[in-house]
């Protein structure tokens, strides 16, 4: 039987009744055990002397009510989470990020603490392919409330190196790492427009703009370009350098923070590769 932590127990006895409070305990520590999640398979293993259809329409009534559901149950949870972990001096990185499991397109917003990724609020897509910008505003007006007291940073990849996204962030006062595509275009000064690709970027090398324009689209925000590419060790370098759009003030500031985001990526990597070497 897995224990709650006391947070956890507190939040979840006060918005749900006894028995439902018993219920999610035991479907929590059935969905540990099992490997393949499903209705059947949570009412086939579930402990409850009834018959089978039984408890299938018990577990679908529950994952019915209408207060089951990320809002009034896990954002307690956070908020008592981050005042237990976070002090408010500390920076808070939240990483946005979309996931396609078949035909399921996941939208997420996610902290990261101690190289890991918590969710924090996730939206399913109606679509396959990459999220646009309401989509993206819409996770964040749930998610960011909860870090009001905070110094936010949002990291993105690729997908969401978009100026309309950032020049929302820079209006609703959130810091931001987006990662761009080496084949955009900046202005440094003047009309000239540049290419990220030719701007010299190698291994060993990083440098940092200020006051750049990321659109020729008139309205919006300069922001900062930070990039960095590892130098080479053992002779091999990465494939690639980052070129990231920030409205952080310096190189160091940015550059950590997007490490950040890249750690996870290690880290579920490395994962993957123990995974595979048991089997």
């Amino acid at each position: 039987m897995i224990i709650l932590p006391e947070f956890y127990e507190t939040n979840l006895k006060r918005e749900l009744g006894r028995a439902e409070y018993l219920l999610l305990k035991i479907l929590i520590n059935l969905l540990q055990s099992l490997k393949t999640v499903s209705l059947e398979a949570l009412a086939t293993a579930l402990p409850i002397p009834i018959l089978f259809e039984s408890r299938r329409k018990k577990i679908q009534r529950f994952l019915s009510l209408n207060y089951i559901n990320v809002e009034e149950i896990w954002f307690p949870i956070i908020r008592s989470w981050l005042e237990i972990y976070f002090p408010l001096n500390e920076v808070i990185y939240l990483v946005i990020d979309r996931t396609n499991w078949g035909c399921i397109n996941l939208l997420m917003i996610s902290v990261v603490w101690d190289k890991r990724s918590i969710p924090i609020y996730f939206a399913l897509l109606n679509k396959l392919g990459s999220s646009n910008l309401d989509e993206q505003q819409t996770v964040f007006k749930k998610a960011l409330p909860l870090f009001n007291n905070y110094k936010t940073v949002v990291l993105g990849d690729r997908e969401f190196c978009s100026s309309y996204l950032a020049n929302w962030l820079t209006e609703q006062k959130v810091y931001f790492c987006l990662r761009i595509k080496k084949d955009a275009f900046i202005k440094i000064e003047s009309e000239i427009w540049l290419q990220l690709k030719d701007l010299g970027l190698a291994p060993g090398m990083s440098f940092f703009y200020q006051g750049i324009k990321y659109t020729k689209s008139s309205g919006f925000f300069s922001f900062n370009l930070a990039a960095k590419w590892k130098r080479k060790r053992l002779g091999v370098a990465p494939e690639d350098g980052w070129f990231i759009l920030t409205n952080l003030d310096d190189l160091d500031s940015a550059i950590k923070a997007y490490k950040q985001r890249f750690d996870l990526i290690l880290k579920k990597c490395s994962a993957i590769l123990r995974v595979e070497a048991i089997t």
